[in-house]
């Protein structure tokens, strides 16, 4: 058993799955609850794993005792990252009636337009953490919008997703409220757009049917769980590495400024480099399976790393180069096979505009702290920074 050094694996993670990529594809760990948990570190293996129809999500396949990860109830636990086939077939055809490119493309202007107005609010400042004013409120304003919140129920959002994401260990209470607090909120979320839909996601996925299928109370409550959680806190991430990333790498910032067209490819980049989910779901064998020539027993939990595989020197020449122009084609941040990221349009969408907003509004940004002072959040299941403190000159480009 070789434990997880939370400390080395948010400080210099990809260094960490370097040694491991060396030293074999398979590892067998202890997981940051404690329990034992295999994990996959090489680009083939990861790729085929998570498309393993063998590799269950559904956590009732675990071994009991072997996987430690915080349970949810029933109301937010039926959605697409706990189902497997046939159900998650169902499920994922039905919100894809809804959640189509049509609706995200209409989000485009509205998304410029807030980051334009989240810039100007702090632009006369100089200075401030980009994390909680820009790369913070606007992914939260947009899932918000998308699924019909009204204003006056988002204030608590970002403090029961930081509750969960990185919980408190002095203080576990404050994760079982949290998920108490959601639950009632999408509940009563759901009842009032029954009683008076609107023109969103939420009420279009209440009314969405298939030769008289359509989604029950749970599945519902549990998607609007999934889509405000899971679409924040990742975009949230996306957008604050990346701008990290190019202000570590100011000659690419500068390719930026003068070709803005390379932003979509540039997102794809950055990414692959430096995403936000270092590892995908985990996974439960249905039977004995083997990974990397490695066999591990049906119950199992299962740990594929997307930040190992993306800086695979086996697929990906350079890897640990931050290249605006390599073919960047198969990474795996947002996964693969029938559970690839749903969200995945918006995401990309929202990181280009809030790129492209920041990038034309300030001719030169700079880290507000010495590099070393950044901090990134202690957890191996997300890679995203405490805070983003930068400044500015006011002068705005022209012609981006």
């Amino acid at each position: 058993m070789q434990p997880i050094d939370v400390t080395e694996l948010t400080t210099d993670p990809y260094g960490t799955y370097a040694r491991l990529r060396e030293a074999g594809p398979v590892h067998r760990i202890t997981g940051p609850g404690g329990a034992p948990a295999w994990l996959v570190t090489r680009y083939d293996d990861v790729r085929r794993a998570l498309a393993d129809p063998r590799l269950s999500l559904d956590r009732r396949h675990a071994l009991p005792g072997n996987y430690s990860g915080f349970a949810l109830p029933p109301a937010l636990d039926a959605n697409l990252l706990n189902m497997d086939p046939p159900d998650h077939t169902r499920v994922r055809r039905l919100v894809a009636k809804a959640f189509t490119p049509g609706r995200v493309d209409k989000l485009r202007a509205p998304v410029r337009k807030l980051a334009d107005e989240l810039l100007d609010a702090v632009e006369p400042e100089g200075r401030a953490d980009l994390l909680a004013v820009y790369a913070g409120p606007l992914p939260i304003t947009v899932i918000c919008d998308l699924l019909g919140v009204p204003q006056e129920d988002r204030r608590d959002f970002r403090t029961w997703t930081d509750a969960l994401i990185t919980p408190d260990r002095e203080r576990p209470h404050l994760m079982k409220e949290a998920v108490v607090s959601m639950m009632r909120f999408y509940t009563g979320l759901i009842d009032s757009k029954r009683a008076a839909p609107g023109d969103d996601l939420l009420s279009d996925l209440i009314a969405v049917q298939e030769d008289g299928d359509a989604l029950s109370d749970d599945e519902l409550t549990s998607l609007a769980f999934l889509i405000l959680f899971a679409g924040y806190e990742n975009t949230v991430h996306l957008i604050a590495n990346a701008v990290l990333a190019l202000l570590d790498h100011p000659e690419l910032l500068r390719e930026l400024r003068t070709n803005p067209d390379g932003l979509a490819a540039a997102v794809e980049e950055l990414n692959r480099w430096d995403g936000p989910s270092p590892l995908a779901i985990r996974r439960f064998p249905l039977e004995d399976v083997e990974i990397g020539g490695v066999r591990i027993p049906a119950g199992e939990t299962v740990l594929l790393s997307l930040a190992s595989a993306n800086r695979d020197p086996g697929h990906f020449a350079d890897p640990d180069r931050l290249d605006l122009g390599r073919d960047r084609s198969g990474h795996l941040a947002l996964g693969h096979g029938i559970h690839y990221c749903l969200g995945a349009p918006l995401a990309r969408m929202e990181t280009e505009t809030a790129l492209a907003a920041l990038l034309e509004r300030f001719e030169h940004l700079e880290l507000d702290v010495p590099r070393a002072d950044l901090r990134w959040r202690p957890a191996i299941r997300a890679r995203g920074l405490i805070s983003l403190p930068v400044r500015w000159s006011s002068t705005r480009r022209t012609g981006f």
